[in-house]
Formats: C-alpha cells, sequence, structure tokens
C-alpha cells in the first residue's frame, strides 16, 4: 500500500486522473488529443516512469494501449467521447478477450458541446460492449476511481471504462498526492483460446463475460465506489458524476444513492434506498440512462423532464429539476469564436471564397472558415469526411464546383485512406492539406508529421507530399500560401480546372507555436 503523505496540489480533473494513475503503476498510456481529454497525456508524458505516445487515431491509440495489458502491463487509453467511435472495433473485442494487467479506458464526454459536434453519453457503452464504467463526481474522485479501475480490472478480467465530463475534466480541487506503487508485470502468456478471437474461441469467452457481468452485478451491490449517505427522509436523490456534487450543494440535508460504479447497476441498492425516502428523484446528466433502468424495476420516482436531456446540467437548474418545471435557457451573449489573427488558413478561405466552391470541411482550427467573414465550409461531420465528402458529394454533382479541406493532423488521423480510396475508385477533385505543422484545435500537440514525440523528441517525420503521392493523388503541390498569394491563386485555379485527383499541401506553421517549416 501506498504511504498518506502531506502534499497536496489543486488539480484539475485531468491531471488528478493522471497522477492517480501513476500512483497505481501506470507503465504504456496512448491517446489522440481531444478536448476535454487532451491534458490526461499531456500530464502522463511528465512521468518517466510511464511509456506514453501520441497515436495516430484513437482506434491505433486503443489498440496500442490494449496490447500491453495483454503484454502483462497495467496500461492506459484516453479519449473523448467521439474519439470513442474511432476505437469501438477493438474496444468491443477487448471485452470477450479479457486482460492480463489493469486496462482502463477513460473517455471524457462533452455535454453541452463545448468543442465537439455532438453530444453523446458514453454509459450506453458499458450495457453493449458489456463493460464496467465508473463515473466520478470531483478530481479527487478522478484520482481515486482510477486506481480503484485497476484494481477492479485485473480482478475481474476486464477492460474498465471510467467515465469523465468536461466538468470534471476541467474543474480543479486540492488533491492529496500519495507515492508510486508498482505493479509487477505479469508473463506474456501464449493463449489461443483467450485471444484469438476466431468463431469457435468467441463462442467460448461470450460465455465468459456473461459470468462475468453476474460477477461484476454482485460487486456493485458491495461496491464503496457506490454509497448510501442517510439525510432526510422526505427527499432523496439517485444520481451520479458532477450532478451530485451539484445537488449536495443545494440539497445538503437530502439523502442520497450516489453511483460511481454506474454499470452493471445495483437493483438491490436502487430498490432498498428509492423504498427507504418519501420522494425520490434521478438527477442525471444526457441521457436517462439510470432513469430507463429504473422503470424496469418497478420503483416510485421522479425524473428531470426531457427538455433537460440537451446540454449540460448546471447548478442553477437543480432546484428546477426537482420542482418539474421544464429547461428555460437564458440566452448569453458572446464572441463567437473565430481563427487567429495571421492564421495561414485564412489565405486559403479567402481564395475558396473568392471562388464559390462548395467546400467539404473537416474537424480542426480550419472549421471556423464556415463563420464569417469568410463562410467558406459548408459540411463538417467527422475527422477524415473532407477527404471523403469530397468525393461522395461530386459524385452526386459531377459538374459543381467541389473541393475538399483537411488538417494535417486529421490527415494523419483518418483521410489517408479516403485519399487512397478516391484514388482507386478513380474519383477527381481537389483536396487541401491546411499544413499548420501541429494539432492546434487542442492547443498544439505533436504528430507523426511534425517529427517530434510527444516529449518533444525527435523522431521521423512523415513527408505528406510523398505520402499523397504514394496514395495515387496525380498532382501533388506543396506551398507556403504566405509567400505569394498570387502564384497560390494561380496554383489552386490550374489544378481545379485539371481532370485529375489533386492535392495541395498548404504548408505554413500555427502563429501560436515556435516551430521552423
Amino acid at each position: 500500500m501506498a504511504k498518506k503523505t502531506t502534499d497536496k496540489a489543486f488539480l484539475s480533473g485531468n491531471e488528478a486522473l493522471a497522477y492517480g494513475a501513476w500512483e497505481a503503476g501506470l507503465k504504456v498510456a496512448c491517446a489522440y488529443p481531444g478536448t476535454p481529454s487532451t491534458e490526461i497525456l499531456e500530464n502522463l508524458s511528465k512521468f518517466k516512469e510511464i511509456d506514453t505516445q501520441w497515436s495516430v487515431n484513437e482506434k491505433v491509440a486503443y489498440e496500442v494501449a490494449f496490447a500491453a495489458s495483454v503484454g502483462g502491463v497495467r496500461s492506459l487509453f484516453a479519449c473523448k467521447h467521439v474519439g470513442l467511435n474511432v476505437a469501438m472495433d477493438p474496444l468491443m473485442t477487448s471485452s470477450y478477450t479479457g486482460v492480463n494487467g489493469g486496462f482502463v479506458v477513460v473517455v471524457c464526454d462533452d455535454p453541452g458541446m463545448h468543442s465537439s459536434q455532438n453530444e453523446q453519453d458514453t454509459r450506453w457503452v458499458g450495457i453493449y460492449s458489456k463493460m464496467p464504467i465508473l463515473e466520478p463526481a470531483s478530481p479527487a474522485e478522478a484520482k481515486f476511481f482510477v486506481g480503484e479501475a485497476f484494481t477492479i480490472s485485473e480482478r475481474f478480467d476486464t477492460p474498465v471504462i471510467l467515465r469523465m465530463t468536461t466538468r470534471i475534466s476541467h474543474s480543479k480541487e486540492d488533491v492529496e498526492l500519495k507515492t508510486r506503487v508498482e505493479a509487477p508485470p505479469k508473463p506474456l502468456e501464449k493463449d489461443i483460446r483467450k485471444y484469438v478471437m476466431v468463431p469457435g474461441n468467441a463462442r467460448i469467452r461470450h460465455e465468459v463475460v456473461e459470468k462475468r457481468l453476474v460477477k461484476l452485478k454482485a460487486f456493485a451491490e458491495k461496491t464503496k465506489l457506490n454509497k448510501v449517505e442517510v439525510g432526510s427522509k422526505s427527499l432523496g436523490f439517485v444520481t451520479s458524476s458532477v450532478s451530485y456534487s451539484y445537488l449536495k450543494e443545494q440539497y445538503p440535508e437530502a439523502s442520497y444513492l450516489k453511483l460511481g460504479f454506474t454499470y452493471p447497476f445495483c437493483d438491490d441498492k436502487i430498490r432498498q434506498f428509492s423504498k427507504s425516502i418519501r420522494k425520490c428523484i434521478v438527477v442525471e446528466e444526457l441521457d436517462p440512462f439510470l432513469e430507463e433502468h429504473m422503470k424496469t424495476l418497478g420503483v416510485k420516482f421522479t425524473a428531470k423532464d426531457p427538455s433537460f436531456r440537451l446540454g449540460e446540467l448546471l447548478p442553477d437548474y437543480m432546484k428546477a429539476i426537482v420542482e418539474g418545471q421544464i429547461k428555460k435557457v437564458k440566452p448569453v451573449k458572446s464572441r463567437p469564436p473565430r481563427m487567429c489573427p495571421g492564421c495561414p488558413h485564412w489565405i486559403t478561405f479567402s481564395v475558396l471564397k473568392k471562388l464559390g466552391f462548395f467546400v467539404a470541411g473537416d474537424i480542426g482550427c480550419y472549421t471556423l472558415g464556415a463563420l464569417p467573414p469568410t463562410s467558406a465550409l459548408h459540411s463538417c461531420v467527422c475527422m477524415g469526411a473532407g477527404v471523403t465528402f469530397n468525393e461522395g458529394l461530386r459524385r452526386a454533382h459531377p459538374e459543381d464546383k467541389i473541393v475538399g479541406v483537411v488538417g494535417d493532423s486529421t490527415f494523419v488521423h483518418s483521410g489517408i485512406t479516403g485519399l487512397v480510396n478516391a484514388a482507386y475508385n478513380k474519383a477527381k477533385g481537389v483536396i487541401f492539406i491546411l499544413d499548420n505543422r501541429t494539432t492546434a484545435m487542442t492547443g498544439g500537440q505533436n504528430h507523426p508529421a511534425t517529427g517530434l514525440t510527444i516529449r518533444d523528441e525527435p523522431t521521423k517525420e512523415l513527408d505528406l507530399k510523398k505520402l499523397c503521392e504514394a496514395c495515387g493523388a496525380d498532382y501533388v503541390d506543396q506551398i507556403d500560401p504566405t509567400g505569394n498569394l498570387k502564384e497560390y491563386e494561380t496554383l489552386v485555379a490550374e489544378r481545379i480546372a485539371a481532370d485529375a485527383l489533386s492535392v495541395i499541401i498548404s504548408k505554413h506553421p500555427c502563429k501560436l507555436i515556435k516551430r521552423n517549416i
């Protein structure tokens, strides 16, 4: 056991989680940057005992981290909610194989879509992947829960999902620091039935998963992560995550069933709690995850109006929820985001606006090209879609003016396969790779085309021009758009007029980083 110390630090939830993972003996951690999860890997990279990496995308990150677990060491994968979609293929099968060293899947949801293209509630993933879910309600709990997650993972031979939200990730709290406890590595064993998921083995492992769920359900009834706080018998709440913290501020005398081990559900504890109070209210952020399950238990309770399923919950909403009101949002004046002054992306979007093209966009700083004064980006769905949407739109409207735009980090993440697909299927058109030499939208992280690792160590630098040529593009041009505007406009006009698949790499570093081009 680690010895307690008198040291404390004022940490965000992401910082605290990273520190807790280090204390728990974490050895390998992988991620792709994505708000609100980015700071987890950034902080883990500060510990010399942990092998960390920015992976090219979330699927790769999941597989590398999970393989380290199979290799016998404690490992961690981190992402935002939409990043988990990219990693779902290995995630689903890892539930069948189980683990060797503890494996924790940290997912940061973004209620309110502060920096996301949709709202997802990751708790549902627990049900269809048959994995346990932990939900901390504060930075201090995030630090404690990640250690518990490793223990649960190894005890029950399963990956464990630890669900954070934007408020938990970015709020700060005094957190007690402890010393690191090394987790001895387990031997790498050749176990074909466990780790080779051909149908014959997978059928057997599915049975193992179902038996594991029964054990996890029994654990849910006993674990200290689900706790009853006895208060007033007239009012009680079933709640989790940041909703618990908000409720405690406004209803300190109420009773609480605080769920930290959210799934599998602790049915007996829920039944007992709901019977012990006169008015039971379920308060949860986003979807009616607990609410829908509690309906199947036949217990009496009330829940928030469906209007509160939109966006994040705020402290001011708690009274309205308890009183059964609908959500009333007061308009807040704010300055809309825009690309930074001097950003090289301005030039590309001004040229495309002048030409009047439909621009298939992507996820990154350049998404802001959709806003005035340029208003020159017309679709944004997911990472890499700037490439594939260009092809699909041109197939639907072959005579229209259509181009695609993608960033350098996003192209490496999931644009490469789209370009290969376009070349293979004889697609035409122009793809712009806006190469600002960093993953700018999430704070300036490195990626393979920067030639630097997560710790700013020199490494092999991916040559985007040669890569695009290898993918099958007919023309690949690399140009600094800030050098000569007339030359840039001429190049764009030539490539658009050509009956070919062209890539224009618009290369100039982000104004917020210091890096040679």
